[in-house]
């Protein structure tokens, strides 16, 4: 079957991901789909013309069905031209999201400082968050409904976080250093008059660079929601880049998150599937949990890094990973990305929601 086939039969195959019967939720996903390329502008060139990659993530959202879907790793440019180009490959599948918050993330921003202690300034790690140019490897939130107020945290100082783990540095570098790596949002989503906080990041993987600044800085991107979980209904999301048990770095602000919010355990049978294989074998967690697939023959091995976790006291009605084990969609699924699009469906509007 080739791959326009594929396409065609993950679009007919709809959304039947095991709602309950008569349920009309809200679906909140997150989704990193390698819509990140190695200079500017080749992202809106690779979606301007036939690419099997971005077929197969059109195909997996058009599985999903996300009324609200974050995308972490996702080039950002100036006038918007990649994200303009991706929506009209996602309204030809029959997907309208007429809301987006897309600001320019950290990634790739200038510092003119040597930031990772290198002795050079201005390679892709002295940068704001690591990437070869501006908005590289950024976020975008896509929504069927009204999008805002926003609360954009992404400009804040790393230092200025209480208890953080900054390694010591120059006070120059100290004062332009921000935490976000790609940003942090606190972004009101209103569904049937009732506002819901998502707040989205997608943070430094905890490995790679000098010494363990990057472990640090995980550590910290997580922490930070811990002061900043508002008192309404919210959902956090996205790429935390940190495996509850097998990850490198340090879980503890995960943990300490995972306390303060719901972990509806989405699953898969295809992370089930592969958690046999190569370095998955000796891993600690459930396998069917992963949503990132990366070579068995060496580590990390699949882990489970990207999230969507409500608030605790929200109805959910079910949840899961887009990664079937064989078929059409088990073949789009490793096309599109390396990563693994999580959902939670919300009984929205909450039962105690005012009149």
């Amino acid at each position: 079957m080739g791959l326009r086939a594929l396409v065609l039969a993950a679009l007919l195959a709809g959304a039947g991901l095991g709602l309950p019967a008569g349920a009309a939720p809200l679906r909140i996903a997150s989704y990193s789909p390698d819509l990140s390329r190695d200079g500017p502008g080749l992202l809106l060139r690779d979606l301007g013309r036939k690419d099997a990659q971005i077929d197969a993530v059109v195909a997996i959202i058009a599985e999903a069905r996300a009324d609200v879907l974050l995308l972490t790793g996702f080039d950002w440019d100036y006038d918007g031209r990649a994200l303009a180009a991706f929506r009209k490959r996602l309204a030809e599948a029959g997907l309208d999201y007429p809301h987006v918050f897309a600001p320019r993330p950290n990634a790739g921003v200038e510092t003119g400082l040597d930031l990772d202690g290198d002795g050079r300034r201005s390679t892709a790690d002295d940068k704001q968050g690591f990437g070869r140019f501006t908005g590289q490897g950024g976020m975008v939130l896509l929504s069927r409904h009204p999008l805002g107020p926003v609360v954009d945290y992404s400009d804040r100082l790393w230092r200025d976080l209480p208890g953080n783990r900054m390694p010591d540095t120059s006070p120059e570098v100290a004062a332009a250093q921000r935490l976000s790596s790609t940003g942090h949002w606190d972004v009101v989503v209103t569904v049937a008059g009732q506002p819901l906080h998502l707040l989205a990041m997608s943070a430094s993987p905890p490995v790679f660079g000098r010494g363990d600044r990057n472990a640090r800085r995980n550590h910290d991107e997580l922490a930070f929601w811990l002061g900043h979980l508002p008192a309404q209904p919210f959902v956090l999301a996205g790429k935390l880049n940190m495996d509850p048990l097998d990850s490198a770095g340090d879980p503890g602000a995960l943990a300490r998150i995972m306390d303060k919010v719901q972990d509806t355990q989405p699953r898969s049978d295809g992370g089930a599937q592969a958690g046999g294989a190569g370095v998955n074998a000796g891993q600690k967690g459930d396998p069917a949990l992963d949503t990132g697939d990366w070579p068995d023959e060496r580590p990390p091995g699949n882990l489970r890094v990207d999230y969507v976790l409500p608030q605790q006291g929200l109805k959910v009605l079910g949840s899961g990973v887009i990664w079937p084990a064989e078929g059409p969609l088990a073949k789009l699924a490793l096309t599109a990305s390396s990563h693994r699009l999580v959902w939670v469906d919300l009984d929205w509007p909450p039962a105690d929601a005012p009149d």
